[in-house]
């Protein structure tokens, strides 16, 4: 599929000038600091120089105060908590991190609870309650759902058990009446952050617990590795506050992980190289997230809090296990999609995708749905059977509000909750027919039919000469890269493979070539699943490329590489 090349705005030229002088850097990476908001000397300090001292200050968050007090009370009076969070990435890292923080200092009278995907679905459960009462526990700590949980909470009320609920959604037309609700998305709440993952307002409770009862803040970062897998695997922005506890989040994965995380990194075969963002992404957060979609998040959870290396090694032999499985699931069931798309001549004209098969496995929809966008691109749903309920998950393409679609047919739906680019979703399978075609009204109504094309956003244009040791160096500064603080992308033009280009990969689907521009220095650069450009690239025609700089580590030698994201060939 053609994509669109889209050049970030321009700046002025002025600002981006005098960045340059007051850094000592050239006008390029000043450009680049300038299009994220760092445009002062000052502000670059901060964004070169994170701090932990940087973290705001949690009380500015709305019902903290009350949470902090309510969970101390329950310390001080030794109740039973316990700590609820969803079954994916975000959910279970939360409910480690609370966890492990209070075992760590003594406390006993706990125990975690995550609900079964398909037994009880996303959220507070009645279950899940039934749970705390029968077995004595007067305060729940909801992480990373509730938000929406009103008639869950009332319930428990009635079996007087309080929660407090930690959570990022957003918020339907009322607040549950729990005895706090921390989530920086609340109208009326006005802390100056509003996009912490789950894990990062759990964080923020603990940290207004350790200031109120004058616990040493060294006491909770040492779980900030748990804070950072969240960060990646939710794909939140990495700006401000998240970019801070990301960053000494990622310095504890890799200098001292936890002992669950550390078998991960093990299993993984990455405990050999430094641990970036995108290995969060795709190393580490589809494990954990493979017990819930597999078996039970629990198991995650178990993972996560293991205390010595047979344990964790164990249960993460679990978990691979399952990922596998989980693989080799999701890429049936994507086959399968296709095959189903293709076989219907009118959805190529559609704005939108909605596919409903009941055989299919309720765990991965989600990720189908995202390898669907590849092929088709435009805002998705894969909908699978639970009961006499269709039930799935739904991702968008980058600049078009997903959940605003999907509320606009709310009428139709039991639940549904999310984010712009992800949601889940949740009705009657005989209403499945009404929903794919208001959905798709809604959508051609109000996206931008320049969305339907895939783009890659371009930051400059450079020369490859301008790639030198400095440039790199102070390129790297920028990480953690991510949402808000993506890797730069630059575009080079009238470049030429040396000879030396040649298709790579069990299936020859990438290319790997020698590029050099205007006779000057030759760079390795890999293009991902851009074989079909070989031919011509083999007749060393020249060509545009827009790409990202890397570290590539091989055989213990690390060297600069270009990853290229895109070729166009000069006309």
């Amino acid at each position: 599929m053609e994509k669109r090349w889209v050049y970030n705005q321009e700046h002025s030229p002025e600002t981006v000038q005098s960045l340059a002088q007051e850094l000592g850097i050239d006008l390029t990476l000043a450009t680049l600091l300038v299009q994220r908001g760092v445009d002062t000397f000052d502000s670059a300090r901060r964004f070169f120089r994170p701090s932990l001292d940087h973290l705001h200050n949690p009380f500015l968050m709305a019902d903290m105060d009350r949470a902090v007090e309510r969970i101390s009370q329950a310390v001080e009076r030794g109740e039973r908590i316990l700590f609820y969070g969803d079954y994916d990435v975000d959910g279970t890292t939360a409910v480690a991190l609370m966890f492990s923080f209070f075992r760590k200092r003594g406390y006993s009278q706990m125990d975690y609870y995550i609900p079964d995907r398909y037994k009880e679905g996303y959220g507070i459960s009645v279950q899940g309650i039934d749970f705390a009462a029968q077995n004595g526990y007067s305060l729940v700590v909801a992480l990373d759902c509730g938000i929406k949980a009103n008639e869950r909470v009332a319930y428990a009320r009635q079996h007087n058990i309080d929660f407090i609920i930690c959570d990022h959604h957003l918020p339907g037309d009322q607040i549950p009446e729990a005895a706090a609700v921390l989530d920086p998305k609340r109208p009326d709440c006005q802390y100056p952050y509003k996009h912490l993952s789950g894990c990062g307002v759990g964080f923020k409770l603990l940290q207004g617990y350790c200031a109120r009862n004058g616990i040493a803040l060294d006491e909770l970062y040492p779980h900030l590795d748990l804070l950072a897998v969240s960060i990646a695997s939710d794909i939140v922005p990495i700006t401000d506050e998240n970019r801070v506890m990301a960053h000494f989040g990622l310095e504890r994965l890799n200098a001292s992980p936890s002992v669950g995380l550390r078998a991960i990194i093990k299993i993984a075969g990455i405990q050999h190289q430094r641990i970036a963002i995108d290995d969060i992404v795709f190393r580490i957060g589809p494990r954990i997230n493979a017990a819930g979609r597999m078996e039970s998040g629990r198991t995650a959870v178990d993972l996560l809090c293991a205390t010595d290396d047979s344990t964790a090694h164990s249960i993460c032999a679990l978990i691979n296990s399952c990922n596998n499985d989980r693989k080799n699931i999701d890429r049936s069931i994507t086959h399968e999609a296709i095959r189903m798309l293709a076989a219907s001549g009118h959805q190529q004209h559609r704005c939108s995708t909605v596919l409903f098969n009941p055989g299919w496995h309720k765990g991965v929809v989600g990720i189908v749905a995202s390898r669907l966008i590849e092929t088709y691109y435009r805002p998705t749903v894969v909908l699978t059977q639970s009961g006499d309920m269709a039930t799935g998950s739904a991702r968008s393409v980058p600049g078009y509000d997903l959940y605003q679609a999907i509320e606009s047919c709310a009428d139709l739906l039991e639940n549904f909750g999310g984010h712009t680019y992800a949601a889940g979703l949740t009705m009657r399978a005989d209403r499945v027919d009404e929903f794919r075609e208001r959905f798709e009204d809604y959508v051609r109504r109000t996206i931008d039919p320049a969305m339907l094309t895939p783009q890659v956003n371009v930051d400059a244009r450079i020369s490859l000469a301008d790639i030198n040791d400095k440039f790199f160096r102070i390129l790297k500064q920028f990480q953690p890269f991510g949402p808000g603080n993506m890797s730069p992308v630059f575009e080079s033009d009238h470049v030429v493979d040396t000879g030396g280009g040649r298709l790579v990969g069990s299936e020859k689907e990438h290319l790997k070539l020698s590029l050099t521009q205007g006779g000057s220095r030759q760079y390795d650069a890999i293009a991902f699943h851009l074989a079909e450009h070989y031919p011509e690239v083999h007749r060393r025609s020249p060509f545009s490329i827009c790409y990202t700089l890397h570290e590539n580590e091989f055989r213990g030698e690390t060297s600069l590489q270009l990853r290229v994201k895109d070729i166009k060939f000069d006309q």
